[in-house]
């Protein structure tokens, strides 16, 4: 790959790769970090990326500097964040789309990184296999699960939004 093949996958994709990340974590300066961290590994390895899968190993990328970074915040979890987190009630919200990034977030983690592919990125099955490095079949099933239970979740906030 070369300097403007990069340029391009950088100017082509920092944009959703953010909108993916930001949607895992809701920090801006660590999602930020996270898009740079990926765009730098991308260059280290530029030599051995072929440009017709740059989008594929750039989400593949940051999906793994994703993970490493909840991983590590995972043993740091502060009081406040166990509270915040406990006390948070997406029912009493009426704006719809707060209340649908709250049901995304009571997903498991990989349910919800396969959703967002799928469904915000555009992502086909065996694409999201690749980045996710799950099979075909396990990817449709996450995200068959994850639906379901958005479902449930949206439901159940419908009708305490009727009373």
């Amino acid at each position: 790959m070369t300097a403007r093949e990069y340029n391009s996958a950088v100017d082509q994709y920092a944009d959703n790769i953010y909108r993916f990340v930001l949607k895992h974590i809701k920090n801006t300066d660590v999602a930020k970090d996270i898009v740079q961290e990926t765009f730098a590994k991308v260059w280290i390895k530029r030599d051995t990326v072929s440009v017709e899968k740059i989008r594929s190993y750039l989400f593949t990328t940051a999906h793994h500097t994703l993970i490493d970074v909840l991983r590590k915040e995972k043993y740091q979890t502060t009081v406040e964040a166990i509270d915040k987190h406990e006390s948070a009630s997406p029912h009493k919200n009426t704006d719809l789309q707060k209340i649908l990034h709250d049901a995304l977030d009571q997903l498991p983690e990989i349910q919800r990184t396969v959703i967002l592919l799928r469904d915000y990125e555009g992502y086909e099955y065996a694409e999201i296999g690749e980045i996710t490095n799950l099979t075909e079949s396990q990817v449709k099933v996450y995200i068959f699960r994850a639906r379901t239970k958005l479902k449930q979740i949206l439901i159940s906030v419908e009708a305490v939004l009727e009373q």
